[in-house]
């Protein structure tokens, strides 16, 4: 659903996905979470990392909203079916720390 007349990859589209965790209590340096939990968020980055540096992801991290955390990934793809895959692929969905949500985007991009 992208325009893809604003990306620099014509045929790609673009979705916004917003993470979150029944855990509201995690804080930013995951010192509230068990070894297991931190664990899984650490494979959880190193996954979006790995995203990122194949050009899927183009930006994602935690949003530090202390009334709401939760996580956002903008990621560039060939169709919404990668969408619904990469999520369940993701190391945190996979051991239910977190649940996941996306919506198509029109994406202007710097050229």
């Amino acid at each position: 659903m992208s325009d893809t007349t604003a990306s620099n990859n014509p045929g790609k589209m673009h979705f916004m996905l917003r993470s979150t965790t029944p855990i509201t209590a995690f804080s930013q340096n995951m010192s509230d979470m068990t070894e297991e939990e931190r664990n899984i968020m650490h494979q959880h980055i190193a996954y979006w990392t790995d995203l990122l540096n194949q050009g899927i992801a183009l930006v994602f991290g935690p949003v530090l909203n202390p009334k709401s955390p939760h996580g956002v990934a903008i990621i560039e793809v060939e169709n919404a079916e990668q969408v619904s895959q990469l999520i369940a692929e993701d190391p945190a969905i996979i051991a239910g720390l977190m649940t996941a949500e996306f919506y198509p985007m029109k994406a202007v991009l710097p050229k």
